[in-house]
């Protein structure tokens, strides 16, 4: 596969149907990709099994009839299952298949992919997704990759089926890399959000009109506007879940640790971030704003 055009034709293979990866298998699925899908729980696959895709009983048989496997798995303990081992994808996929690693993982996990998937003639990008379950929905996502440039772009017929923006970063990992910038920002943003919310508590400003007036200011983001927006009503169902930025965090600090950077607002953000983790794991990330609003 990594020396033909990718095509709606080219089969696709698809492991880990979360939050993201589902969304993201159902907009592929019904762009015209035939589809294969797995997940270790099977009754996430009944949906796309509905739309016509088909169900491997696990990721070596999926592997085997596939031209192109993308997975979307939560660490990388995850990824390691997947593809290391005797049992695992690089041992059952044939020479030449593609794998488009969408997880957010360490770029040296990344890396170790790359170089291990190479010894058996597969070739590796690892692309990370940025944007929430309603981008994946829209397939408004923002894409970020890593690995050779040529496989990129042949993939572009997969991209435009789930994102509106793609953008190649460099070697191996640095998809990834670039995934822990962007959600460095997206932590401590949201953080700070919080934070301004408790002190416009604190200061007797009324809830409705402190919300809906910090949404329209300039320094307000989209994405925080609407945060503000449903956190206003205490809508914490999550797009983004708190467990998943607390894993991100890890991973941003553990990065800035191996090249001894110091990050004291990002320390300061992910202690938060992991306390409301313990005790609201699948909510939101925005759930630190009733958290800071309640420390008020």
């Amino acid at each position: 596969m990594a020396d033909k055009n990718i095509t709606t034709q080219t089969r696709l293979g698809f492991i880990g149907l979360g939050h993201l990866g589902s969304r993201i298998a159902r907009r592929l699925l019904i762009a015209g990709f035939p589809m294969t899908v797995y997940n270790r729980n099977r009754d996430k696959t009944k949906a796309l099994e509905e739309l016509g895709a088909a169900v491997a009983p696990d990721p070596r048989k999926l592997a085997d009839r596939v031209d192109v496997v993308l997975s979307c798995v939560p660490d990388r303990a995850a990824v390691e299952s997947i593809y290391f081992g005797p049992a695992g994808v690089l041992r059952t996929a044939q020479p030449g298949t593609l794998i488009i690693e969408m997880s957010t993982v360490a770029p040296e996990t990344s890396r170790r992919l790359y170089d291990a998937a190479r010894d058996f003639g597969i070739s590796v990008l690892d692309v990370a997704v940025s944007g929430s379950t309603v981008a994946a929905e829209t397939g408004a996502l923002t894409l970020l990759g890593g690995g050779d440039l040529g496989l990129f772009e042949t993939s572009t017929p997969i991209f435009s089926a789930i994102a509106k923006q793609w953008f190649y970063m460099g070697p191996s990992g640095s998809g990834v890399a670039m995934k822990l910038v962007v959600n460095t920002l997206l932590g401590l943003g949201m953080q700070a959000v919080a934070e301004a919310v408790a002190l416009g508590s604190k200061l007797g400003l009324p809830r409705e009109a402190l919300f809906d007036t910090l949404a329209k200011t300039a320094v307000v983001s989209p994405v925080q506007a609407a945060k503000l927006a449903t956190a206003k009503q205490n809508d914490y169902a999550p797009q983004f879940p708190v467990r998943l930025m607390d894993k991100d965090f890890r991973l941003i600090l553990a990065a800035a640790a191996q090249v001894e950077l110091s990050m004291p607002a990002t320390e300061r953000a992910a202690a938060i971030n992991f306390a409301e983790a313990a005790v609201g794991g699948d909510e939101d990330f925005s759930a630190v704003i009733r958290r800071m609003e309640q420390a008020a």
